[in-house]
């Protein structure tokens, strides 16, 4: 059977500095294989596509997988052909400023310095949202990451839970290194995160932001883990404090406003609403969102505590409330950064197509580093070029017309799954499930073959969804029978 190019992929330890790289002489292996990894398979022969036989051979002999090395020989055989395509430019405007493509890191860990902000700037990424700065001393714990994944699957965040709170650095260092990073790049775009406990220093980081000459700055409403109270989600939570403090740094400073919002509440729009009423000029979300996780790596001294979840499995959650704001007729000219989940190119398509302007990016970059830019930018590039789209500009908020309430769907139709034989393999996964989980309408024999029931069939399609192989697929939707 054929290498399944998407798992083997999955399987590359993405290392540094890669010796199956290294083995070759005329490509990258190890680009390759990450362009798989992060969505743009169609690509990714590009990087391979003068390596020969005898070179992809070595480079998965130089393979150091700690189980067995990943098939490079076969996988490049299941790539398709890359197509030569003219790829479109990926700038957009936010707020007023002009942005060479949509990809922003969010602030936190990956962005607490001069050197990590420059190497990210080199790398392609379009503008920082720096790590927030307060007046406050700030006393980090250790540990302070946990992550969510299944046992023995190491190395991967499903999702990442983090006790961090904001940079260590004195006020007036942070704001010199932002500074520095505008006079040296001034076209990209520097953020200035800020956090204060009174309306005193509201007013004052919002002038240090300013007279540093960065391009906005962002009120950081939203951190779940604040040692003191009345700072971060405590403010978010609460829309006369998002109104006032907003409204305050908006009469401070000409610089674009933007309030980060917290997910650890019911209704966003209301905070948010707040701070449109305050003249914000957009709204970044979501900031972390509170968890619990009980590992013994993940405790301090023998204690525990309730912190910021982020990673993979908060992106849907992240769009729901991305949604909320931009369905709210309201607010429908307050403009969107998008954060909560982003690893790939889609995932960043998906804020896009519900309204963001840009997206920024933190738990992807703490696990793979700042060359998944590469991906993002290419993978969106090529999606739109396949589409005819010249202008990012034309995919913000295209998808928000699907969205509907519940008692505005199609209730009179079904669309029943359909088996591919020639995909299936027999395994039952899909019996097991309609039999524990669905309505009990794939019935399964001795020649292990699944037959679908239409009698019983609801038409759910839990089946598709738990066969390994993707032999069940969707068939022509019909009237439901009366």
């Amino acid at each position: 059977m054929a290498v399944n190019i998407i798992e083997e992929a999955s399987r590359c330890l993405l290392c540094e500095n890669a010796p199956c790289s290294r083995a070759v002489k005329c490509g990258d292996v190890a680009r390759a294989i990450r362009a798989v990894r992060f969505d743009n398979a169609t690509l990714a022969k590009t990087w391979i596509a003068n390596c020969s036989d005898e070179e992809l051979a070595a480079a998965q002999e130089a393979c150091i997988h700690y189980d067995r090395p990943i098939r490079i020989a076969e996988l490049a055989r299941q790539l398709p052909e890359a197509e030569a395509r003219e790829l479109p430019s990926l700038e957009i405007d936010f707020c007023g400023i002009h942005c060479e493509n949509p990809f922003f890191l969010a602030s936190s860990s990956v962005c607490t310095g001069y050197d990590m902000v420059a190497r990210a700037f080199e790398a392609g990424w379009a503008g920082v949202y720096y790590k927030t700065i307060c007046l406050d001393d700030i006393n980090e714990v250790s540990p302070r990451f946990d992550v969510v994944n299944r046992e023995g699957n190491k190395g991967d965040f499903g999702a990442l839970r983090n006790m961090e709170q904001l940079s260590e650095n004195p006020a007036e260092v942070d704001f010199e290194i932002l500074s520095r990073l505008k006079k040296n790049y001034p076209s990209k775009v520097v953020v200035a995160s800020i956090m204060g406990q009174t309306e005193e220093q509201w007013i004052e980081l919002a002038k240090m932001a300013e007279a540093a000459g960065v391009d906005a700055v962002e009120l950081n409403f939203s951190c779940p883990q604040m040692r003191l109270a009345g700072m971060g989600s405590d403010v978010g939570q609460n829309p006369e404090l998002v109104t006032f403090y907003t409204a305050f740094v908006k009469r401070t400073v000409s610089i674009p406003v933007i309030p980060k919002m917290t997910p650890n509440i019911t209704l966003m729009s209301n905070p948010a609403m707040g701070a449109y009423f305050a003249r914000a000029d957009a709204i970044s979300a979501i900031n972390t969102i509170k968890s619990v996780t009980m590992a013994s790596r993940s405790e301090v001294s023998g204690k525990k505590i309730v912190s910021g979840l982020s990673g993979r499995a908060v992106k849907p959650i992240a769009l729901k409330f991305i949604l909320e704001m931009a369905k709210n007729p309201v607010m429908k000219n307050l403009q969107l950064s998008g954060i909560g989940g982003i690893e790939t190119w889609r995932d960043a398509l998906e804020f896009i197509q519900l309204g963001c302007r840009n997206v920024q990016v933190c738990t992807a970059v703490m696990q793979y580093g700042y060359r998944i830019i590469d991906d993002l930018i290419a993978g969106l590039q090529h999606y739109m070029s396949c589409r005819g789209i010249d202008r990012l500009d034309q995919l913000v908020g295209e998808e928000l017309p699907n969205f509907v309430r519940a008692s505005d769907l199609d209730r009179s139709t079904i669309v029943y799954p359909m088996v591919d034989r020639d995909k299936c393999i027999g395994c039952g996964r899909c019996h097991i499930s309609c039999m524990d989980g669905g309505h009990q309408a794939i019935s399964f024999g001795e020649d292990r073959k699944p037959q679908i029931l239409g009698k019983y069939c609801v038409g759910c399609h839990l089946c598709s969804l738990v066969c390994p192989t993707g032999a069940i697929f969707q068939a022509k939707r019909v009237n439901k029978k009366k």
